[in-house]
């Protein structure tokens, strides 16, 4: 059996070249058929344990694998993400403009998706400098805080009790939902839903940044930018 996946992995450096990715692609294809302790990873892939926990590792930091409770490595979430049902013209799209609004504000900014009891950040553009706030993308946040989980509550996606009735009526009113500090300590974010030509919400654009230069009021600094970018984004869809 061992002999069967040192040929396997030897297989696949051969059809690119590049051994690393080959190895990485090993490693992915092994815990996508199941949950792999480090000597279950390695047995299966063939590899010795230094290399396999090394790039096992680093697609952890990307989010391609992750942890579970009893440290054995599972799909992460840029893998739950990336084969959701996320239009790709979505993506396409929302790319120019993210970085045309990060242009405009000098601040991070990002694009949601609802996925069952989280939202998960799908797209992401992050300024060139300065103090930032980044959310990787294949993220996965909670709904009970934060201006994008307003956006959903605010239209009956997601249960809308942790927020203030008057607070999902403006954000109805005005297409924009706003939060400082309430998600973590020193974060600000305002957001707004991206409509499909049927009107279905598809989406969550946000601006988020230190709460220092988003107060007093998010929408208040960057609501218009956030907006016109959004009538830009579902133009194009």
């Amino acid at each position: 059996m061992r002999d069967a996946t040192i040929h396997y992995v030897r297989q696949y450096s051969e059809d690119s070249g590049i051994k690393v990715l080959d190895r990485s692609v090993a490693i992915v294809r092994s815990v996508a058929r199941g949950d792999k302790t480090l000597a279950q990873l390695s047995e299966d892939t063939g590899l010795p344990r230094a290399t396999t926990h090394r790039i096992a590792t680093a697609l952890e930091v990307h989010h391609i694998l992750a942890r579970t409770d009893t440290g054995a490595w599972t799909v992460g979430p840029a893998l739950e993400s990336f084969s959701s049902g996320t239009p790709p013209r979505l993506l396409s799209a929302a790319s120019p403009i993210m970085r045309e609004l990060v242009a405009t504000t000098g601040e991070a900014v990002q694009l949601y998706e609802l996925t069952g009891d989280t939202r998960t950040c799908i797209a992401a553009e992050e300024p060139a400098a300065g103090l930032t706030y980044t959310v990787p993308v294949g993220s996965q946040l909670s709904l009970t805080a934060g201006s994008a989980a307003r956006v959903y509550a605010a239209h009956a996606l997601i249960d809308a009790t942790p927020f203030p009735t008057s607070e999902l009526d403006s954000v109805r009113e005005t297409g924009l939902a706003e939060s400082v500090a309430e998600r973590e300590v020193g974060l600000a974010s305002v957001s707004t839903p991206v409509r499909d030509p049927d009107g279905s919400i598809i989406a969550v654009l946000s601006v988020s940044g230190p709460a220092e230069r988003f107060s007093p009021s998010p929408a208040d600094k960057w609501g218009a930018e956030l907006l016109s970018a959004r009538g830009r984004l579902e133009a194009a869809l």
